[in-house]
């Protein structure tokens, strides 16, 4: 709208860059960005009135009307369209690494902008979300548009809001608009160069004005939950800008979560009156502990960060019981999946409990768990005994003297 162009996109060299402009902004830009906003704002009142549409009829009306390059005002200006066969680029080794840098990071802010959009809209008008639909779906799109040499593609926040705005509410909406773009492209570029920038920049603009709402995160601070995600993502993309912000904000993210995990403890669980749940001891009182069993469950999924300190706690656990303590049990109903550090950690829990004088029992087992360890456990009569039966049913078998699937 002002027209002029600030080198940067991050908020720090951006707002200085472009206030030490101001004597060469454009007025009359300014000026049609204002009518057109107000323009837009006064069609919303009247839903089914295509207001970004009569926009932009309007502004190119006013050009040819007002001359408004005569004034300063920046045109869209002529498109040069062609189709490029679909080919793969001729990069050197060098370039081709720099690109899978460049697409790791292109990936993770398409995936975060495209979710979030998906997400919050189809929460706003009660739709689901498929989350390996969408994947599948933005995969397919830049593989397409890659091999045509054409832009990332994703759900964008502002084209989504724009989509919204227009009154869009099916799958229609989209396939309508494709054939909207491919006439425009066919018949109508010469008009479409006629656009006012300022009238695209209004348009984006009021899109996003109606979602713009800071309230958004005010669960987030009540729920004390990813508040410093929520700041580190605000703060990173003002400083950073988007690309570089967005990316801060992940990485904070990934390592919050790794230190979660690796921070896990282990839960002492204890039956519940004389039923079939086995609590947590430590968080329900009223549960009582098995006589001559141990019932241990990690509280996070085992992986390389946390595999020893849990099993750490579960060895000074074993340590701390009596004589009368002859079996323990392990559930690792939170670990889908186990990764070679947790494999060889458990492997010298197993050892341990075995020179322990305790028979060990592994319950509510994962499927790719229960198969992996099959390769582990060696078939001897000090292996522990393993399988998917819950917690209940293992004690029963403990007390029992039995053995379920030993060593597979």
């Amino acid at each position: 709208m002002t027209g002029v162009h600030p080198g940067h996109g991050d908020m720090l060299r951006f707002a200085p860059e472009l206030l030490g402009q101001i004597a060469h902004w454009n007025l009359a830009g300014i000026a049609t960005g204002a009518v057109a906003l107000g323009l837009l704002f006064l069609f919303a009142r009247a839903r089914r009135l295509p207001g970004g549409l009569l926009v932009i009829g309007l502004g190119i009306a006013a050009d040819q009307w007002l001359d408004l390059p005569r004034y300063g005002v920046n045109l869209v200006g002529s498109i040069n369209l062609h189709l490029d066969a679909p080919t793969l680029p001729a990069l050197s080794n060098k370039e081709w690494l720099r690109l899978g840098e460049l697409g790791f990071a292109m990936v993770m802010i398409l995936y975060s902008e495209s979710y979030s959009s998906i997400r919050i809209f189809a929460m706003k008008h009660g739709d689901t979300t498929l989350p390996n639909r969408d994947l599948l779906a933005l995969g397919v799109s830049n593989m397409v548009s890659g091999f045509f040499h054409g832009m990332p593609v994703g759900a964008g926040y502002s084209g989504t809001s724009a989509n919204e705005a227009a009154g869009a509410s099916t799958r229609l909406a989209g396939l309508t608009a494709s054939l909207v773009v491919l006439v425009i492209v066919l018949a109508m570029l010469h008009s479409i160069a006629l656009t006012p920038e300022p009238v695209l920049g209004a348009v984006v603009i009021h899109a996003l004005s109606h979602t713009l709402n800071p309230a958004i995160f005010r669960p987030y601070f009540k729920w004390k939950r990813d508040r410093l995600v929520i700041i580190a993502a605000i703060i990173g993309v003002l400083l950073l800008g988007v690309l570089d912000g967005l990316l801060a904000a992940i990485v904070i993210s990934l390592m919050m979560m790794l230190r979660r995990f690796s921070e896990s403890t282990i839960a002492m669980l204890g039956r519940l009156g004389q039923g079939h749940d086995f609590l947590d001891m430590a968080v329900h009182p009223e549960a009582r502990p098995v006589a001559g069993i141990l019932i241990m469950r990690p509280d996070e999924p085992l992986f390389f960060a946390n595999a020893e300190r849990i099993l750490s706690q579960a060895r000074q656990a074993i340590l701390a019981t009596g004589p009368d303590t002859h079996s323990v049990i392990l559930s690792l109903e939170e670990s889908p999946d186990l990764d070679s550090s947790s494999l060889e950690a458990l492997r010298d829990f197993f050892a341990f409990a075995a020179q322990a004088g305790k028979r060990l029992f592994l319950a509510r087992l994962k499927h790719p768990v229960h198969e992996i360890l099959k390769q582990l456990v060696p078939a001897d009569s000090a292996a522990p005994s393993f399988s998917g039966l819950s917690v209940d049913d293992t004690v029963r078998l403990a007390q029992a003297g039995g053995e379920q699937n030993p060593a597979g």
